[in-house]
C-alpha cells in the first residue's frame, strides 16, 4: 500500500516538474539583446532575397513562409525550450514579416500608415482570441501546442507591424534610419522605466516591448545597408546578414538562457 502511495506521489512530482517550464524562454536582458539583433538580421536577410536577389516581395513572402511553417512544427513539435529552435522561429517571423510588410505597403500600395493600421488590428485580433480561448496572453503560459500556436501567430503580426512602422517612421517622416533608431530605442528606454517604477501589466509591458524592438532592428538593418543617398551606411547585404547572424549565434551560445517557468507548473509544485 505504501508502495502503491509513493508511485503515486513520485508520478503527480514527475507530471508537474514536467509542465513547470514554458517552451519559451525566460524574459531577460539576455532575451531583448539577442531580439533586436534578431530583428535586425530579419531586415537584412529579407533585403538580400526581395532586393538583392531581385525575386520580389511576393517570392519573398513565399520563401520565408515556407521556413517558418517548417521552423514552427519544429518549435512545436520540441518537447521543451531549446534555444536554437525558438530563436531560429523567431529570425523566420522577422524574415517573414519585413517581406509580408514590404508587400502590403509597397506592392499592394496601401502605403505604411495603411499597412501598419491593417497589422495593429491583426495584432490586437489574434491577442483578443488568444485571451478569449485561454484566459491570458502571458507567455509565462506559453507550454501547450494550443498556446504556442496563439503565441507563434501573435509574434508574426508584432514583427510585420514593426517592419512597417519602422519604415513609416524612417521614410515617411523624415527621421532618416538613425532617428528612426533613435526613437524606437528612446520609446523602449521609457518602457524600461515603467516597468521598473510603476505596477502598470507586465503583460502589456512585455508586448509593448516586443513591437518597439521590431522597428528598432528594422531601422538599424536599413541603417546598414541602405546606399548613402537614403542615409544609410551603404554595407552590402550579403555581408550585413553574414556578420549580424555571425554574432546572433554568438550571443545563443553565450548568454545564459533557460526557459521561463510556468505559474500552473509552479502551483503544482508548491508543497500542499
Amino acid at each position: 500500500m505504501q508502495n502503491h502511495s509513493f508511485r503515486k506521489d513520485l508520478l503527480r512530482m514527475t507530471n508537474a516538474q514536467a509542465h513547470a517550464f514554458t517552451k519559451v524562454p525566460e524574459v531577460t536582458l539576455a532575451f531583448w539583446i539577442i531580439k533586436v539583433m534578431a530583428t535586425t538580421l530579419g531586415e537584412t536577410g529579407g533585403d538580400v532575397v526581395t532586393m538583392s536577389m531581385n525575386l520580389g516581395y511576393a517570392v519573398g513572402t513565399f520563401i520565408f513562409l515556407a521556413i517558418f511553417i517548417v521552423a514552427i512544427a519544429a518549435q512545436i513539435a520540441a518537447k521543451s525550450f531549446h534555444p536554437a529552435y525558438y530563436w531560429i522561429t523567431i529570425v523566420a517571423t522577422t524574415t517573414l514579416g519585413t517581406t509580408m510588410a514590404d508587400f502590403a505597403d509597397r506592392s499592394l500600395g496601401i502605403g505604411y500608415a495603411g499597412g501598419s493600421a491593417l497589422l495593429l488590428s491583426g495584432l490586437f485580433a489574434s491577442l483578443a482570441v488568444w485571451r478569449l480561448s485561454e484566459g491570458s496572453v502571458s507567455v509565462s503560459t506559453v507550454a501547450t501546442p494550443r498556446v504556442e500556436i496563439f503565441y507563434w501567430v501573435s509574434i508574426l503580426f508584432s514583427q510585420t507591424l514593426g517592419t512597417a512602422l519602422g519604415d513609416w517612421m524612417a521614410d515617411t517622416n523624415g527621421l532618416g534610419y538613425g532617428g528612426g533608431a533613435a526613437l524606437f530605442a528612446g520609446g523602449l528606454a521609457v518602457l524600461a522605466a515603467l516597468y521598473f517604477y510603476t505596477t502598470i501589466s507586465r503583460t502589456f509591458l512585455f508586448w509593448a516591448a516586443f513591437i518597439l524592438t521590431r522597428p528598432l532592428g528594422a531601422t538599424l538593418g536599413d541603417l546598414l545597408d541602405k546606399p548613402h543617398s537614403l542615409g544609410g551606411l551603404d554595407f552590402s547585404r550579403f555581408a550585413a546578414s553574414g556578420i549580424i547572424t555571425a554574432i546572433m549565434i554568438a550571443l545563443v551560445l553565450l548568454l545564459p538562457q533557460r526557459a521561463g517557468v510556468h505559474p500552473g507548473g509552479q502551483r503544482e509544485l508548491e508543497p500542499q
